[in-house]
């Protein structure tokens, strides 16, 4: 981020910008990694009351979350989850990175992010294009991995315990996905879910939603006057940062 704010760190050649040469990821200013890792990190900083619940109600479009102390709280990038279960999917498939994953225990919620740049979400993930009869696009590949790790599939527990609270989350530059508005459906999503019959409800809804750089701009810029003066300065560094990359996107 600082290089990129103020080129402290040197520039990257033409043709690297331009990925017509490979360079380390960590220097492409394309890299949706870079602002994953600044977010997080600001995330950490920054006092949750102030910008985690309106952080998810604006995703999801809904007054769903309400400020609170957060007990347990994580904010974790890159977490890897364990290859889906064969036995509910009609395809072999690997082991699932979610990019940000937040979560707490008063009451037990997890959340899923996926971070997106300049690229879509995909239409397809690895050997999902063999199915014609479910989709096996990004976005659905995420739901279904949450709602599994969250306890909603019966026999995928040892023991007998209500599942966690739910949410999957979008973030890209504008926030217009169409894959978002489809699967909030839910008659929809539990048709783009192989073995749905075996879900055991799902999470309160709205659970999938979508957020852009305005809205996070605007929801840490809006609580800036609650924080630290070393908070504010991250915080106005991230505001800048993101105006600066919504534009290059």
């Amino acid at each position: 981020m600082l290089t990129e704010l103020h080129g402290k760190g040197g520039q990257v050649c033409e043709p690297a910008r331009l990925q017509q040469l490979r360079c380390p990821l960590l220097i492409r200013s394309s890299s949706e990694d870079v602002i994953t890792g600044e977010l997080v990190q600001v995330m950490r900083t920054i006092n949750p009351r102030w910008w985690l619940a309106e952080f998810l109600n604006t995703a999801v479009g809904a007054d769903r979350f309400p400020v609170q102390v957060y007990r347990g709280l994580r904010i974790e990038p890159w977490i890897n989850h364990v290859p889906y279960p064969k036995e509910l999917l009609p395809w072999s498939e690997g082991s699932t990175q979610v990019d940000v994953e937040i979560s707490w225990e008063n009451p037990p919620t997890t959340v899923f992010i996926e971070a997106k740049y300049q690229a879509e979400l995909s239409w397809k993930t690895s050997n999902s294009g063999t199915s014609r009869t479910y989709p096996g696009d990004q976005l659905i590949r995420n739901i279904r991995v949450g709602l599994h790790h969250c306890g909603y599939f019966r026999g995928n527990q040892l023991f007998e315990w209500g599942p966690r609270d739910l949410a999957v989350i979008v973030l890209s530059p504008f926030a217009k996905h169409s894959l978002v508005h489809r699967y909030r459906s839910v008659p929809t999503l539990q048709k783009s879910i192989p073995r749905s019959e075996l879900l055991v409800g799902l999470p309160r809804t709205p659970f999938v939603g979508e957020i852009g750089y305005t809205e996070i701009r605007a929801i840490f810029r809006n609580k800036s006057r609650f924080v630290t003066r070393a908070e504010r300065v991250v915080v106005e560094a991230l505001d800048r940062y993101l105006q600066i990359k919504k534009r290059m996107a």
